[in-house]
């Protein structure tokens, strides 16, 4: 049989067809559009607003929140109500928010809501007063003990291990304020000091009017020492309209930006030891969280003192 050559045109063309497809790019991925961070919605739950205190709490939750684009805080005010509160609970789980933050109003009222929430996957910091059993996702609390263990050993070092002072305190009806004061009364048991304890019934105008006794009972007052930034306000204008104000050291507790930063700023306390909110902190964890990162189921928050010279350093803001 005679053999059958290729055309030669047609080996060109099957030449130059494969050489265009060696030379071919391969067809690249359709590229997505950049995906907008998920944003996270968080309830808080504020027992009341009607304590300078919990107001700056929320204002630091509000701040700290603000600094992340995808964080968004939804506030709720249960007035000193803890039905009121159960329903802002459930009525937060309703609205599918990411996670709760709550200041409980009562502690045994409180624990099955957060329960359910718990259970019901959304993760629960608790601010402050603890709830019963731990079916929470974190707890944040105060050391009050440091509070009192801090006003104590500054004023021991202030008045060089001896002086007379004058305690103006609450009711002593909580745990919070027995652990102040016990801290407080440890750090200044040198023989050296003598504390007079005068009670505020946690009333400013009877703070003033404590003060006005104590002053008229003693003759020689090296300090006073006050649970609160406003008690030792009003303790401080008692002696100034007795003229009695120069030679007095005043410390308070609280470290608010509107009244212990304050005084202190205007020289009418030497200290103020804070009394932290922990809001900031609670964002932080919040954050956390929602990363699915592990966290300690217990924060305690411990105090700091500031005097004239650190709120200066600061510029009048705490960090």
């Amino acid at each position: 049989m005679p053999k059958i050559l290729p055309c030669p045109r047609c080996a060109v063309v099957i030449f130059a067809m494969a050489a265009v497809a060696g030379c071919s790019k391969p067809e690249r991925a359709p590229v997505s559009a950049p995906t907008t961070p998920k944003v996270y919605t968080i309830g808080v739950s504020q027992c009341t607003r009607d304590d300078p205190w919990r107001v700056q709490m929320d204002a630091d939750i509000q701040v700290a929140a603000g600094e992340h684009a995808n964080v968004k805080v939804v506030f709720e005010d249960a007035e000193g109500d803890s039905p009121k509160q159960c329903d802002q609970i459930a009525r937060l789980v309703e609205q599918g928010v990411h996670l709760i933050i709550i200041c409980p109003n009562e502690s045994q009222a409180l624990t099955a809501p957060v329960a359910e929430a718990y259970e019901a996957g959304i993760p629960v910091i608790v601010m402050g007063r603890a709830l019963i059993g731990d079916k929470y996702t974190c707890l944040i609390t105060v050391d009050h003990a440091s509070i009192g263990r801090v006003a104590g050993e500054w004023l021991a070092a202030r008045l060089a291990g001896k002086g007379k002072i004058v305690e103006l305190k609450g009711a002593m009806d909580t745990a919070a304020e027995q652990e102040l004061y016990r801290a407080f009364h440890e750090a200044l048991k040198d023989p050296g000091f003598r504390i007079f304890e005068v009670s505020t019934q946690r009333n400013e105008p009877k703070a003033r009017e404590a003060m006005r006794s104590a002053l008229g009972r003693y003759d020689d007052i090296d300090a006073v020492f006050a649970h609160t930034d406003r008690w030792a306000q009003e303790a401080y204008q008692a002696a100034e309209d007795a003229g009695r104000q120069e030679g007095i050291v005043f410390v308070g507790v609280g470290a608010l930006a509107d009244e212990g930063i304050e005084y202190v700023k205007n020289g009418i306390l030497e200290a103020t030891i804070e009394n932290p909110t922990g809001g900031a902190k609670a964002i932080e964890l919040a954050r956390k969280i929602l990363a699915g990162e592990k966290v300690n189921k217990h924060i305690v928050l411990g105090a700091r003192v500031f005097t004239a010279e650190d709120v200066r350093h600061r510029g009048g803001k705490l960090d």
